[in-house]
């Protein structure tokens, strides 16, 4: 059984020069800052207060509980803007009592720095705001616009956070040319993963209706979980693409079954089910909507049950690929700096969850993913080494330096 380190007697590493590292100070201070989504527990006004230093227009406002921040340096140069975006919020912390250190202390142990944002995402903000100071102290003089986009509602229902930025930087006609996202990406080090965008999802919910009646008389009652059953069974044979070295193939996952309260000696006259889809860019919502509603109308059962039956579209997050490789590409960009830094070449990849990558990408827009190893993101003692921090620092600088 593991030996817990009691909070208040937490040793930290000697110390050495790496563990002050302005990426390393801010990771932490950032760390400290309760911002469970949707509060924002003024990261975004200590990040504001460090971007204004060093020249930044600072724009901050509230939507519905959340908190936004838009920050841009300079003006669109030949029409060129790159832009960060992340999140300041983080998930909640159960299971208080599996935690090494307190999830809101920063506390580093053995060279790991511990807490609740540790890698999703307070470290990648710490870096590239670190990044950003230094470039500009050091007399550098960016080439094009400079914005950072924050919010603090990512790891919610994403309604009111980036959403509604690219909505006011639209109206503006605002929206940068290459975007740089501070997910954690990664797997084993620091740029061997950047993500080049991400299956869409939706989820759907439909009630089946059958009569409800007494198990010894099932000849005069229609079981709407037998029902369910032949509904879900042909969900799960419908022919989706299998995929590329791009994308993950679509698939469709039945989440949730309830027939209402059990009562063993009565036939079920309803039975909700609950599915999620993943799909790529070669999917239209209306495409997907389309084929799970064709499947389900040639089930040879009862017109009345067709009928009856009304799907609930629900958390559609649209899918989004960028695949520029010219020259001056943000994927050319970031690849050039994660070899000079790590002497490595990242693999590319669409795998995992949504992130609000999808709310940036368009046409005229480039979108990365790039951040630390995701091995321990939102778990119980999550943590990332200092040195990947530093080591995402240096990218990061070196992209900003590119640019």
């Amino acid at each position: 059984m593991p030996v817990k380190t009691p909070l208040s007697t937490v040793l930290e590493s000697p110390a050495s020069e790496q563990k002050f590292h302005t990426a390393i100070e801010y990771s932490r201070l950032l760390i400290k800052k309760r911002s469970i989504t949707p509060n924002d527990d003024g990261c975004q006004r200590w990040i504001a207060d460090k971007l204004k230093a060093i020249g930044f227009q600072i724009e901050h406002y509230q939507n519905n509980g959340v908190t936004n921040l838009i920050a841009s340096r300079g003006k669109r140069s030949a029409n060129k803007t790159f832009a960060f975006a992340g999140h300041t919020d983080v998930v909640p912390t159960n299971q208080l009592e599996l935690w090494k250190v307190n999830p809101f202390s920063g506390s580093i142990i053995d060279d790991m720095l511990v807490g609740r944002g540790a890698v999703d995402m307070k470290t990648a903000l710490a870096a590239m705001i670190a990044a950003m100071e230094d470039v500009i102290n050091q007399g550098h003089q960016p080439k094009m616009q400079w914005q950072v986009l924050l919010t603090s509602d990512e790891e919610g229902e994403a309604e009111f956070g980036t959403k509604t930025i690219v909505e006011r930087l639209t109206e503006r006609d605002q929206l940068p040319d290459y975007c740089l996202v501070g997910e954690p990406t990664s797997d084993i080090q620091t740029g061997d993963v950047i993500k080049v965008g991400r299956r869409g999802a939706i989820s759907g919910k439909l009630e089946v209706l059958g009569k409800q009646g007494h198990v010894a008389y099932a000849g005069v009652s229609r079981n709407a979980i037998h029902l369910a059953s032949e509904i879900i069974f042909a969900l799960e044979h419908i022919n989706w693409d299998l995929g590329s070295e791009d994308f993950p193939g679509t698939s469709l996952q039945v989440t949730y079954i309830n027939s209402g309260e059990f009562t063993d000696n009565i036939v079920p006259g309803k039975c909700e089910i609950c599915f999620n889809i993943r799909y790529s860019h070669r999917y239209e919502l209306e495409g997907i909507q389309r084929i799970v509603t064709k499947k389900i109308e040639s089930l040879p059962i009862s017109e009345a049950v067709i009928q009856s039956l009304q799907i609930n579209w629900e958390r559609h997050c649209t899918p989004y690929f960028t695949n520029n490789v010219e020259q001056d590409s943000l994927l050319s960009v970031a690849e050039t700096a994660i070899h000079q830094v790590s002497g490595i070449f990242p693999r590319l990849s669409t795998s995992g969850g949504t992130s609000d990558g999808r709310f940036l990408s368009s046409a005229n827009t480039q979108v990365l993913e790039l951040g630390l190893p995701n091995k321990t993101i939102h778990q119980v003692n999550e943590s990332i080494s200092i040195h990947e921090i530093i080591k995402l620092y240096d990218i990061y600088k070196r992209i900003l330096l590119s640019f």
